[in-house]
Parts: C-alpha cells; sequence; structure tokens
C-alpha cells in the first residue's frame, strides 16, 4: 500500500473493483449483466514435485477469480525459469500441472511468458467473467454474520519446514491436497446461498485477510481460535519455530486493532502466518450459513470440511479479536 499510494489514482465508471479497495482481483464491467475479473500471481517453488508446484501455483492464481464469486475463462502462464542452468523438463511438468489445473476450473491457457531467472518462478495471469450483480466483494460484512473458513490452516509452517529438511516430502500429503484444491466449490456454494463477503485466505494468514475484510466492511471481527481447522503436524511445527517470517509483519501491521487475550502464543503465531492457495474466508448471515454449509461440494479426502470459526460484530477499536 506505501507504493500504490504514490501512484496515479484509477477511476473509471466501470471498474467495479481495484487497487484502492485491496480486492482479490480487479473487476472492470463490459455490460450491465457482464464484467471480466483480472487478476495475476507467482512465486518459487514450495514443494519439489514440479507437477505438483505447478498445480499449486495455478490453483492459488485462480484463487483470487473464485474470491469475487466470479468463473475463470482464460489464463496466461508467467514464467521465470534458469534454463542455462536446469532441464527443460522441469519446466514442461510445471506447466502440465498448471495446464491441467487450470482445465479443471474450465478454463484455457491462452499462451504466456517466460524470461531466464536465477530462481524457477511460475504463475499465471487469470481473466474471468462475472455478474456485476452478482459481485462478492471484500467489504459487506454484517454484524450478526458467521465466519466460515473453507480450507484448513498449515501450508506456511508445513512447506517452510520441509523446505528446511525438518519434515518429509510425505509429510506434506495434507497440504498438498489443499493447495491444490480449488475453491471453485466455495465460489459456486457463495453464489447460490448469497453471502455478504469473501476473501482468500493466502499471504497475510488468516489474522491479516480477517483484517482486511472487517476494515473494508466497517466491522470487527470474533474468531474462536481452536475452532480454526489447522493441519497435521503445523502447531507442533510452530511451537518447535518453524514459522514463515510472515506471522511477524501481520501482527505488526494489525497493531493495536488486533486483541488476542489468553489465546496460545503459538496458536496466534500459526493464524497469522502466510498461507498458499489458501481457503475462502466468508461472511454469511445466520439463516444462510447452513444451507452454505450444505450447499459446498466435496473437499479432497485429505482436506478437512470448512467450518464456522467466528462472527462479525459492530466495530470496535479491535478490528479483530481472536478467543
Amino acid at each position: 500500500m506505501q507504493v500504490l499510494r504514490r501512484l496515479p489514482e484509477m477511476r473509471h465508471p466501470d471498474l467495479l473493483a481495484g487497487a484502492d479497495h485491496l480486492e482479490d482481483a480487479g473487476v472492470y464491467r463490459l455490460a450491465d449483466d457482464l464484467a471480466v475479473v483480472m487478476t495475476t500471481d507467482f512465486f518459487p517453488p514450495l514443494v519439489d514435485d514440479p507437477y505438483v508446484f505447478g498445480q499449486i501455483a495455478a490453483a492459488n492464481s485462480l484463487s483470487d477469480v473464485y474470491a469475487m464469486g466470479g468463473e475463470p475463462v482464460a489464463a496466461l502462464n508467467i514464467v521465470g525459469f534458469p534454463d542455462n542452468k536446469l532441464d527443460m523438463a522441469l519446466l514442461v511438468e510445471i506447466l502440465r500441472g498448471g495446464a491441467d489445473k487450470v482445465l479443471e476450473a474450465g478454463a484455457v491457457i491462452a499462451g504466456g511468458h517466460s524470461v531466464r531467472d536465477a530462481e524457477i518462478k511460475y504463475g499465471l495471469a487469470v481473466t474471468g467473467k462475472i455478474d456485476p450483480n452478482a459481485m462478492v466483494r471484500n467489504g459487506g460484512a454484517k454484524p450478526g454474520d458467521r465466519l466460515v473458513l473453507t480450507k484448513p490452516i498449515g501450508s506456511g509452517v508445513l512447506t517452510g519446514a520441509a523446505m528446511a529438511g525438518k519434515i518429509g516430502q510425505e509429510d506434506l500429503t495434507e497440504a498438498i491436497a489443499a493447495m491444490t484444491l480449488l475453491n471453485r466449490a466455495g465460489r459456486d456454494a457463495m453464489v447460490d446461498v448469497g453471502v455478504n463477503a469473501a476473501t482468500d485466505v493466502t499471504g497475510f494468514g488468516l489474522a491479516g485477510h480477517a483484517f482486511e475484510m472487517a476494515d473494508a466492511s466497517e466491522v470487527s471481527f470474533v474468531i474462536e481460535a481452536s475452532a480454526v481447522p489447522l493441519m497435521e503436524l503445523t502447531y507442533d511445527l510452530a511451537a518447535g519455530g518453524h514459522l514463515t517470517r510472515t506471522h511477524i509483519s501481520t501482527l505488526a501491521r494489525l497493531g493495536d486493532q488486533f486483541a488476542a487475550d489468553g489465546v496460545d502464543e503459538t496458536l496466534v503465531k500459526v493464524l497469522a502466518d502466510a498461507q498458499t492457495s489458501g481457503g475462502l474466508l466468508i461472511s454469511v448471515s445466520p439463516d444462510k450459513v447452513d444451507a452454505l454449509l450444505a450447499t459446498y461440494g466435496p473437499q479432497a479426502a485429505d482436506c478437512a470440511p470448512p467450518a464456522i470459526i467466528g462472527h462479525v460484530e459492530a466495530k470496535s477499536s479491535k478490528r479483530v479479536r481472536m478467543v
């Protein structure tokens, strides 16, 4: 945001969601009943298997379209690859993983761009479509709403521990299942039932993205820390110090607008830690929450089901409170 504030403001009557609102994706209206949803993301490998990495990166990129209530239609590959040092067969597998996940989403790869880089990086620029009247924003949560999280927390801790050699790749089964799982079922349930606000949980962790939603909605979120599903081994690894640095910057950014009095310190850190291709955080009225959970499609076998993790209150000095 410090950089964005120094750039010219982008204002247009058909730009329905832009960088100034911290939405998950940009939305531009083409007609009264049609808008395009645009997003991009890419990052270095988190797992050893290049095909699985491609799937994770693609699912992560597609997620922002789903978080807005949109439907992905096309994507462009974004690649950084040290072709002078590594076998091109690795890149083939990365792109194959991404392509398979895009096809699973019902979209197509329309091309892309690659550059020689010292480090492997991969992701997508995704275009989706949406009816502007059905768009789901990160603002709009209302006091009394229930907060639903559609994937468990722990991908940052687990992948970081694996890269540090503290656990084996075989211990990432649950994390991989969650990270490769499309947020399409959550999107479909949101659109079918009608919800008040949503976002996907990624780089700022559950605490950071909850703060963004609460701030945009002019309300406060109460998160029941013990109700948040965690991936196996996550807590124990975090207690041993295996966390990304993101939890530090996220909690610093929230400052005195965040409170977690009486909540286990390790658990607070985990819930502020970065996630990759995380679930949707949905704010839904209490009379619709059961329908939302019932409408939600089946999860991957190794991925915990959606869970109610808190509620929304009127705005107070603490935008996010963990209890």
